[in-house]
């Protein structure tokens, strides 16, 4: 193999080696844009950087989405895990099955005191929960 050619290959290692380092500093770094399952109040102690936060919408408190006037934008309350309930401004439509979700998972991060949402996950009811002996109810 001719020297050029062991230079060049060499350069192409280090540099994708320097890459996926740097792919994965910023990922696993605090400071990063890394994303964890977190509640509320650990969200609101690192406002700004985005998370997962898993909770239920508060259906008895209102749930507001004007979509002629601002069809990206549908806002509710939600309740974490640990009980915590926070305002929620989600960055998308209205999913057209969140008034029947058991639960949601959140995308997004705290400004100030509300929880920008970016993206929303939801767990609906399963219509094979209420099969028995192979039969639907």
């Amino acid at each position: 193999m001719k020297p050029i050619k062991i230079v060049a290959l060499l350069v192409i290692v280090v540099g994708m080696v320097l890459v996926g380092y740097q792919l994965w500093k910023s990922v696993e770094s605090p400071s990063g844009g890394s994303m964890g399952y977190a509640d509320f109040s650990q969200a609101a102690q690192q406002a700004g950087k985005e998370f997962h936060v898993v909770g239920w919408c508060n259906k008895n408190l209102p749930a507001e989405y004007h979509p002629q006037i601002n069809p990206d934008l549908f806002s509710f309350y939600m309740t974490d895990q640990k009980g915590k309930r926070c305002f929620v401004n989600l960055h998308k439509s209205k999913p057209q099955d969140f008034d029947k979700s058991e639960q949601v998972v959140l995308i997004g991060s705290i400004r100030d005191t509300v929880f920008e949402a970016s993206d929303i996950l939801l767990k609906c009811p399963s219509k094979y929960n209420d099969i028995k002996d192979g039969k639907l109810k």
